[in-house]
């Protein structure tokens, strides 16, 4: 098979956490690919993340996904052959309390884009030679695991728990009926929890790392058992590539680390790390605190990625170094 070769691309969502890491590393390996960003500028995404790309066929543009005059004119401006869809609300937490906020972004803002897709694709046949639209998703869709339950398979069922979860089930299940319904050429990917440069302060390591650096109160969910499997952003965005250029189209992938972390565990490395990177008179684990458990929440999240193996894919950054560079990029010496 020879692999699909993106020229115009959209990336929504591209100043915000994956999204903008997901930007310099297309530049850095296409470097003749245009590039339009399509960000609301939200609270969990910046400009700023974005500073130090230099790509001479770069755009930014601010404006919702939900616009669907905007999208159109977007697609049919710029040409483009390709959707990479990041936009979404994903904070767990934010959606226990605003879950019309993830409902809008999530399910109205896919089916916006899934739309203005359709008929702009259509010019070109939906051949999936020279179009496509990934949707980026995430393990949470697939419900919570046992201790003892084997990695998530990309064809088990659906058991979202969270508005969160639930919205991105639902924007899910509409781009695979777009394919079934329109022959809208598609692929998906499923990752496990990200970490890295420009992820959001509320986020767990960044809440963390900022806890250690200014010797306060560290937060732990419950007994801190609860377990994830830990990816480093920049092995995420080449998962996505790989699949974007090898997948089968109409079919999803998992992207994962195989590193599956309790959230208390994964605190005392930290602290331990922060001990070496920035020692006070006691050590950072005495900072731990555990509090109430947030409703619904999931035991563990791991999935099984034998599927995006066979495509030649690996993650490259091992755990030390990926926490390392974490730390430089949000504690800089």
């Amino acid at each position: 098979m020879i692999p699909f070769q993106p020229k115009h691309i959209l990336v929504t969502g591209g100043a915000g956490f994956i999204g903008a890491n997901f930007i310099y590393y297309l530049a850095q390996q296409h470097p003749d690919c245009l590039i339009v960003n399509l960000d609301n500028l939200t609270y969990a995404s910046a400009l700023a993340n974005l500073k130090n790309l230099a790509h001479p066929h770069y755009h930014f543009i601010k404006g919702d996904i939900c616009n669907g005059p905007l999208v159109t004119t977007l697609l049919t401006e710029f040409n483009i052959d390709t959707i990479v869809h990041f936009a979404a609300e994903s904070h767990v937490d934010r959606s226990i309390h605003q879950p019309d906020t993830f409902i809008q972004a999530n399910l109205v803002g896919t089916f916006t884009l899934l739309e203005a897709a359709r008929k702009h694709f259509a010019n070109q046949n939906n051949d999936p030679s020279r179009c496509r639209f990934h949707h980026v998703s995430t393990d949470e869709v697939f419900g919570s695991l046992g201790d003892a339950a084997p990695l998530t398979k990309e064809t088990d069922v659906y058991l979202p728990n969270s508005p969160y979860s639930a919205s991105k089930a639902g924007s899910d299940h509409l781009v695979r009926a777009y394919y079934h319904t329109y022959q809208l050429p598609y692929t998906m990917t499923h990752c496990a929890n990200n970490y890295g440069p420009f992820q959001h302060a509320e986020k767990l390591i960044p809440t963390l790392l900022r806890s250690c650096k200014e010797n306060k109160a560290i937060p732990i969910y419950g007994n801190g058992k609860n377990k994830r499997d830990w990816l480093y952003v920049e092995d995420h965005c080449s998962g996505i590539l790989t699949v974007l250029q090898k997948g089968q189209i109409g079919e999803s992938y998992n992207i994962g680390a195989n590193n599956e972390w309790t959230n208390l565990d994964l605190a005392y490395k930290l602290c331990h790390l922060m001990d070496v990177a920035m020692p006070k008179p006691h050590p950072h684990e005495h900072l731990i605190q555990f509090v109430t458990d947030r409703p619904g929440h999931d035991w563990r999240y791991g999935l099984n990625t034998e599927k995006i193996q066979q495509l030649g894919w690996q993650p490259a950054t091992s755990f030390d170094a990926g926490l390392e560079k974490t730390i430089a990029y949000f504690i800089p010496s």
